[in-house]
């Protein structure tokens, strides 16, 4: 773009227009700039310059275009806001002092106050919405120009682009500035997805231009057959618009059937609906895709009949019918407004603007900040309508939270920081207590209720919808279950050390982890407790001249956790020190609380363990250790595993009892009402039933499997007697699986 260019662009729409004035911004601002260069090596000037020209698309008067050309010399040269008025009026001064604030606001930075600095930019453009067209101009012409950028800038302000104007060119009606912007951001931000959805885009060009024209041509003649004059314009979609949907919709680019969106631009109101009804009497709508943006307009005065239909050569295709008023006012929107130059003289005038459901908004945005004591209240009270694609809320203290629609306490917990993802256990929002998976709302105010020690369940990973909670809650969970598995190892490891009376210390297995492949002690650790490694072998690559001695006479062998094997006729019998014949309990064993404690611990698939039950621990590789009553027939699998079997106690928290499982074989008597009874029966003695199959059906009996969690074995053995005394039940056994 040159001088004389520009000038020529404006006269086009504006016969009218300063020359003088539009060349004397052009030399000082030149002049201003001096020698300086945009990064890609270009003079400085071309920026303003490239500015002013996208602005003469939305046909501005004289004051914008000389105000782009000026934007950026009381930031970058030694110009003052003080020679601006005097030079060019304080009309063009004022748009130029309101864009120097705005360049010093940095609207995605961490450290920054982030809801004072998007209420310093609302005032800003609030006070005249040219100051928002210029610096849309601005950031449009940055964002073409990215590449040339440093990398490592790149990011932040395509970020900077995405999260805050895209969305505030879109609140202003101007869809097609939105669209640009957020596909020259998604470029930057994501330029692998941008680069697969672009390649498929491309190799469906071939195809899609012939398909276009077929079905604009199509259209146009069913309209014109009707007496509709039509102006029918095809497309492909845009990337990032393509990729949003296969993100909220979770499908693949072939997945997606609706490509295409066609606009159809016919004169009257009248003649949108009735170009309406011939579409849909044509082909075949999509139910519950359309929209009636005529009859109810959006927010930023956005008028348009939205319909998808099954189309030509069975193409399902997106329609947008609207008058050409209403198209000027999607592409320019509020910029369609401006009333900035007197419509009888073509001269410039007081730079307002008409009344529009947009720039209602903004002015109700600067009442509420007028009325409010700080930003935070501000944001809260007109709920940031702003952002149609984002919630904000606020921690207590006043911190502005952006987060995707639908988000949970848990996304906001973990936008927060980590560790206060990893520790919620609870949310208040606007003070008052609710579900973690609750969905947020636009000025919510958000508490995260925490406590020391926790760990975000695996479960939470599908609630999310940031990908930054998701990733820190699979961190968590790894880093949970590791340090359970590590747990389980280092006392395996250490009561090994102690069953061959031989000192043990992490210098010695330090020492040892080459000959056991391990980088870490901790490492070591956590494959004996999963299972990978057995005790022995650290014991041997600790003390490797070791060897297991043999009990005289009685041929034993010591086995893992405390395990006695003694051949006794074919078999192989086993004797758990401290759980038989009334000795006292071993207090060296591994203490066992139930599920969810520091152990990876998980119950006998049929039957449980309850406390009171004298009980074995077997270590199962992947799982932890899986806990059985002694008496369960299901342990006679690992006879000839020795080194699996766990030394194992119960340790009961008596300030937080859990429940245990058990299970129950049960015959009844068939007759009516039978399961109401046993029900209760359990019921009534404070037992929890989790499931109940019938296992076998006879004229006279039914019998069933009955899952239930106890206290410990005095309660379940009260409920079998309870059970026992109704004259519907033949028989109550418990199962040892």
């Amino acid at each position: 773009m040159r001088q004389y260019e520009l000038v020529d662009r404006v006269k086009a729409y504006n016969p009218h227009t300063d020359e003088a004035l539009l060349n004397r911004a052009y030399v000082y601002a030149m002049r201003a700039h001096g020698s300086q260069k945009r990064a890609s090596g270009a003079p400085y000037i071309s920026h303003p310059l490239e500015v002013a020209a996208i602005l003469t698309e939305l046909k501005l008067d004289d004051a914008t275009i000389v105000a782009a050309l000026l934007h950026d010399t009381i930031e970058d040269t030694e110009t003052t806001r003080e020679e601006i008025d005097r030079l060019f009026g304080h009309d063009i001064g004022q748009l130029v002092d309101g864009l120097t604030k705005i360049q010093k606001l940095d609207l995605v930075s961490k450290k920054a106050a982030q809801a004072e600095n998007l209420r310093k930019l609302l005032l800003a453009i609030a006070d005249d919405v040219r100051v928002l067209l210029i610096k849309l101009a601005d950031r449009l012409h940055n964002m073409r120009t990215l590449h040339f950028v440093p990398e490592g800038k790149r990011a932040r302000i395509s970020e900077e682009t995405l999260e805050i104007y895209a969305p505030l060119a879109g609140r202003m009606g101007m869809q097609d500035l939105r669209e640009e912007l957020e596909s020259l951001a998604f470029q930057h931000l994501m330029p692998d997805a941008y680069a697969a959805i672009r390649h498929r885009l491309d190799e469906l060009g071939p195809k899609s231009g012939p398909l276009i024209e077929r079905i604009e041509n199509e259209l146009t003649q069913k309209l014109a057959a009707s007496g509709i004059k039509a102006q029918v314009k095809g497309r492909l979609k845009r990337a990032y618009s393509i990729w949003k949907k296969m993100e909220r919709k979770s499908v693949s680019f072939e997945q997606l059937s609706d490509l295409f969106g066609f606009r159809v631009i016919v004169d009257s109101v009248a003649d949108c609906y009735a170009a309406l009804g011939i579409v849909h009497t044509t082909w075949s709508s999509v139910p519950g895709r359309f929209k009636d943006y005529i009859s109810t307009p959006k927010q930023n005065d956005y008028h348009s009949l939205h319909t998808t239909v099954v189309g030509p050569g069975r193409q399902r295709v997106e329609l947008q019918i609207r008058t050409r008023e209403m198209d000027r006012l999607a592409e320019y929107g509020i910029a369609a407004h401006a009333l900035y130059k007197d419509e009888a003289t073509g001269q410039p005038s007081d730079g307002k603007v008409r009344e529009s459901n947009a720039y209602a908004w903004l002015r109700r945005t600067v009442e509420t900040l007028a009325e409010g004591e700080n930003a935070e209240e501000f944001l809260e009270h007109t709920k940031l309508e702003l952002f149609h694609d984002q919630v904000f809320c606020f921690t207590p203290k006043g911190r502005l939270i952006a987060l995707p629609r639908n988000a949970t306490p848990i996304d906001f917990a973990y936008a927060v920081h980590t560790d206060v993802g990893d520790t919620a256990v609870g949310a208040k929002v606007n003070g008052a207590l609710v579900p973690l998976v609750s969905t947020l709302r636009n000025g919510d105010e958000v508490e995260i209720v925490r406590a020391e020690g926790q760990t975000p369940p695996s479960a939470w990973e599908a609630i999310v919808v940031t990908g930054k909670a998701r990733a820190a809650i699979r961190r968590a969970t790894r880093a949970a279950v590791r340090n359970q598995y590590s747990g389980l190892g280092q006392q395996i490891v250490e009561r090994a050390f102690e069953r061959i009376e031989k000192p043990y210390s992490e210098e010695r297995l330090k020492i040892a982890l080459p000959r056991l492949a391990r980088t870490s002690i901790e490492d070591v650790f956590a494959a004996v407790g999963r299972g990978e490694m057995y005790s022995g072998d650290v014991v041997k690559a600790v003390y490797p001249d070791y060897r297991e001695e043999q009990a005289a006479g009685a041929g034993a062998n010591l086995a893992e956790g405390g395990w006695f094997g003694m051949k006794q006729g074919q078999g192989l019998v086993f004797k758990v020190p401290g759980a038989g014949d009334g000795a006292q309990e071993n207090q060296s064993a591994i203490p066992i609380r139930g599920i969810g404690g520091d152990l990876p611990v998980q119950f006998a698939p049929n039957g449980g363990a309850v406390p009171g039950d004298r009980i074995v621990g077997i270590l199962t590789p992947g799982t932890g250790i899986t806990i059985y009553p002694i008496q369960s027939p299901a342990l006679t699998a690992f006879d000839d595993q020795p080194e699996r079997w766990l030394d194992v106690r119960w340790d009961i928290d008596e300030a937080h009892p859990q429940r245990f499982p058990a299970q129950l074989h049960v015959t009844v008597i068939n007759e009516p009402g039978v399961l109401a009874q046993v029900a209760t029966v359990i019921g009534e003695s404070d037992g929890n039933i989790d499931a109940i199959s019938i296992t076998g059906k006879t004229a006279d009996f039914r019998e069933m499997i009955i899952d239930i969690e106890v206290w410990d074995l005095r309660h379940l053995s009260a409920i079998i007697s309870q059970l026992k005394a109704k004259p519907v039940i033949h028989a109550v056994t418990r199962v040892n699986g």
